[in-house]
């Protein structure tokens, strides 16, 4: 058995589990995308492979079964999403939890998760693709920041194409899934039915996610093959603007007040955020935001072993 063919030895079954878990950690916090997850942790193009190599070809290896197994490295992708459906169901709980009654604390730490990313993605980029790309990227990122929030909850068809969507962002360094939830209102709806396991609401969803994969994981791969450096900058751009979504402090409830600076208007100071009548937790929250950067060196070069 090759190594491009079933997990290696350096791509461990606990190693593909373990960056799996994360995987799904980080797609239950808006902002925060799986793919990031992926590509500092050394799958990320393994990944975009073996999703791409679904296609007419699948249909006349049905036949063969272990030459079809191999062929779309199934032990890989069950390894992966058996660790992010694990990450998802016992960390959902933990993050609505964290959301309640400590938001700035993890946000922190996704903070400093997305800003350790955005220096290792970019700085393997060119300047000259980083200057023209990586712009182009940040203006993308704030025009999608400031999408204003849609209401889609209730609508099974709706959950569907939404599941598209957002796999879509989650298979993309920077973009993240949750936030495209989030954006159509159907954030709140997916963690409660995680919750609660709710199977029909979860099968709609899955099966937009498995149709958006299908459809954009080729398209992907035809991209990274041919522009490889100008799209990863052009991300790295992106990335960068969801440290916005991620900062610590951010108005609350009847607190916003969106003024001429648009996503900006949101940002607080720690003492800002106090007057509120909230915890700003600041030294947790520093904390936190080193311990997220230094999660990411970690995973990098547990990624290089």
């Amino acid at each position: 058995m090759s190594k491009t063919d079933d997990l290696s030895q350096s791509d461990s079954t606990l190693g593909v589990f373990v960056r799996g878990l994360l995987m799904g950690v980080a797609e239950l916090v808006p902002g925060v995308s799986g793919g990031t997850i992926a590509f500092i942790s050394g799958i990320y193009y393994r990944l975009i492979g073996a999703l791409a190599s679904f296609g007419p070809t699948s249909l006349t290896l049905l036949s063969h079964p272990r030459r079809f197994w191999l062929h779309h490295q199934l032990s890989f992708l069950m390894v992966l999403a058996a660790g992010m459906g694990v990450g998802i169901l016992v960390f959902a709980r933990l993050i609505g939890f964290m959301l309640d009654v400590a938001a700035p604390v993890l946000w922190a730490f996704f903070f400093g998760v997305i800003a350790a990313s955005v220096y290792q993605i970019g700085v393997g980029r060119s300047a000259r693709n980083l200057r023209i790309f990586g712009a182009v990227g940040a203006v993308l990122g704030f025009g999608f920041l400031s999408l204003p929030p849609q209401d889609f909850s209730g609508s099974l068809v709706a959950l569907f194409f939404a599941g598209m969507v957002a796999v879509c962002a989650w298979i993309l360094p920077g973009i993240s899934g949750s936030f495209v939830l989030l954006l159509l209102g159907l954030y709140t709806d997916v963690i409660a039915a995680v919750n609660s396991i709710d199977l029909l609401f979860l099968a709609v969803l899955a099966g937009g996610c498995a149709s958006g994969l299908l459809l954009f994981t080729r398209v992907l791969g035809w991209l990274l093959e041919r522009y490889h450096d100008a799209l990863l900058a052009l991300l790295t751009g992106f990335m960068a603007t969801a440290l916005v979504k991620l900062w610590p402090w951010q108005a609350l409830g009847t607190d916003q007040n969106p003024s001429s600076s648009g996503v900006f208007s949101y940002l607080r100071w720690p003492h800002e955020y106090a007057q509120g009548g909230d915890e700003a937790f600041l030294l947790l929250v520093m904390l936190a935001g080193c311990l997220g950067g230094l999660s990411v060196w970690l995973l990098s070069k547990f990624a290089q072993r």
